[in-house]
């Protein structure tokens, strides 16, 4: 059951799907359709979810789930990812490869490959002050407040000279 983002609370769970590349508006439009049909059907052994989603920077999608509503379950989050992997073949973007990390340089959005994130920290071209996504959140509070931020507060921390 679609709800809007706003309306799942802070302690809502959320999954976030970083794209290779930026979507265009018409696959903005056409994701926004397909994940509010697949939250209009998302369930849990029969019961529904009130779900929600957002896109960030056009680069983001974040699935959301009120679990006070009712909880997901390992069958519910499947059926998520199998929704995440058929957008993939959909529109032909990469959302799940956690070996890409982005990161802000002034407004611009780059993502790059994990190797070549550590090969710019060596080069003093990321530091601590660096703004990056931190796409391990898993509440929505978190996300507001955690999700974009300095590297030195983030897991990219583990990297930094």
């Amino acid at each position: 059951m679609f709800t809007e983002y706003k309306n799942i609370p802070n302690n809502g769970r959320i999954w976030v799907y970083q794209a290779n590349r930026e979507f265009t508006q018409k696959e903005v439009e056409f994701i926004s359709t397909k994940t509010q049909q697949f939250i209009n059907s998302w369930t849990r052994h029969g019961d529904n979810l009130k779900g929600s989603f957002t896109i960030k920077y056009n680069q983001f999608l974040v699935l959301a789930v009120d679990e006070g509503f009712n909880n997901v379950s390992g069958c519910s989050i499947d059926s998520s990812v199998h929704f995440i992997q058929q957008l993939q073949n959909d529109l032909n973007i990469d959302l799940m490869n956690k070996m890409n990390v982005t990161f802000k340089d002034n407004d611009i959005i780059n993502l790059v490959k994990l190797s070549d994130f550590q090969k710019y920290i060596k080069e003093k071209k990321i530091t601590k002050n660096t703004i990056v996504f931190n796409n391990m959140v898993n509440t929505k509070e978190d996300f507001e407040k955690k999700w974009e931020i300095p590297a030195k507060e983030s897991w990219h921390n583990r990297f930094l000279i």
